[in-house]
């Protein structure tokens, strides 16, 4: 028996704002969180000096050492916005988060890189085991994000955790919606985090993927734009709870949207390239899985990294599937790419403007890239409009690629 899955909590820690009020007075604006990361000047031969932080975070006074002891900066950062997410949803403190009915979906790119650094300069260059803490690999080992939330809240369900670079939130909303679809679990913790950190950076910029519009950090990444030249590392979490849907009718929870289809797919072909066409059997087999058909999707939350390649194959794609008829717009020109939290915050964002009717425009595209397809772009304003269904789509290095569509819920 397949079951109806929704959204009963949402918060996240973004370069834009660390709650919904803050975000959407962004977008709203046009304003930009990227800013200049002057320190990174000390890296030799690194062309980007820009980022998007989130700024705000500190660890809560309720928060004991024992409990945090264990976490870099992409838990703490994760811990946070599930916290948040489940206060949300009416869950903090329930006891259905310990007894086996409540599980996590959650990841990252990798876990805290400082203390990867630390580990290695300890081991590698200085031959000695001196100072290495056993807490050091629990802070970066790639699950680190799901392992500590379990420690954090108790969850005794199943755990699983994604580590699929630009696809790690989005997968891990996906596969904690299928959890609770094909009836494993009745709640999952779902989403990712990332950790800003010039490592990250400098994964792009050897590829000559990164902007280098560093005198004028607002005014860039500028996804789909003839001018583009790159994009810019953000970092952020993003947590959504999803249920089984009479569960949460049962305790009269809130509900944001529900959750229809979700569906990945892997190009097979290259490391770093990406596959138009694999991106557009995602697209197409998440519509199939919901039995929609493109004139059913109001809004298109698009990838969107500003970087040449992507953009274009992105674009594409999307033009295939859905013509220029859906309005199409990226986040990323806001607040950056954030990476493994990138998925759990744009969708967090595209329902949160599902349910205000109302999409942002991509920041700073002005001139279309006539390499980049014949989309409904929305650009300049905001764009006012009901959508019953919108999709969000992520694609990550090893080709893999993740469409999720989110219907508007009605009681």
């Amino acid at each position: 028996m397949k079951h109806r899955v929704v959204i009963t909590g949402m918060a996240g820690l973004s370069p834009l704002g660390n709650n919904w009020e803050a975000v959407s007075k962004c977008l709203l604006a046009g304003t930009s969180g990227i800013e200049a990361m002057p320190e990174w000047a000390e890296v030799e031969g690194l062309q980007t000096r820009l980022g998007g932080p989130v700024h705000g975070f500190e660890i809560p006074d309720h928060w004991t050492r024992k409990k945090t002891r264990t976490m870099g900066r992409v838990s703490l950062l994760a811990t946070r916005a599930t916290e948040m997410a489940l206060e949300d949803a009416g869950l903090l403190g329930s006891p259905e988060i310990s007894d086996g009915s409540t599980g996590i979906s959650h990841g990252s790119t990798s876990g805290s890189p400082p203390m990867i650094g630390e580990y290695s300069l300890r081991l590698m260059q200085h031959r000695s085991m001196k100072g290495l803490a056993p807490a050091l690999y629990i802070q970066f080992m790639s699950h680190t994000t799901a392992a500590n939330m379990a420690q954090f809240f108790g969850v005794r369900g199943r755990i699983i955790t994604t580590c699929s670079a630009c696809t790690s939130g989005s997968q891990g909303i996906g596969f904690g919606y299928d959890a609770v679809r094909f009836g494993q679990q009745k709640i999952m913790i779902t989403g990712g985090a990332e950790e800003l950190h010039v490592a990250g950076s400098a994964v792009f910029d050897v590829m000559y993927a990164t902007s280098t519009r560093n005198d004028t950090p607002t005014e860039t990444p500028r996804p789909f734009d003839e001018s583009r030249d790159g994009l810019v590392i953000g970092e952020g979490a993003g947590t959504l709870i999803v249920e089984e849907l009479q569960h949460a009718l049962a305790r009269q929870a809130h509900i944001h949207a529900e959750i229809v289809s979700y569906a990945t797919n892997c190009d097979g072909s290259h490391m770093v390239n990406p596959s138009s066409e694999g991106m557009e059997a995602v697209m197409r087999q998440a519509l199939d899985g919901a039995g929609l058909s493109p004139a059913d999707i109001g809004y298109v939350n698009a990838h969107g990294t500003a970087t040449e390649v992507g953009d274009i194959a992105e674009s594409q794609a999307t033009a295939r599937v859905f013509g220029n008829n859906t309005p199409t717009s990226t986040i990323k020109g806001h607040m950056g790419h954030t990476l493994g939290a990138a998925g759990a915050l744009e969708a967090w964002m595209t329902v949160c403007m599902m349910r205000e009717r109302w999409f942002c425009p991509t920041l700073h595209l002005k001139r279309v890239d006539e390499r980049c397809g014949e989309l409904d772009y929305i650009r300049g304003e905001v764009r006012k409009t009901h959508a019953e269904y919108v999709m969000s789509n992520n694609f990550a290095f090893g080709g893999i690629n993740t469409s999720l569509i989110f219907r508007k819920f009605e009681r």
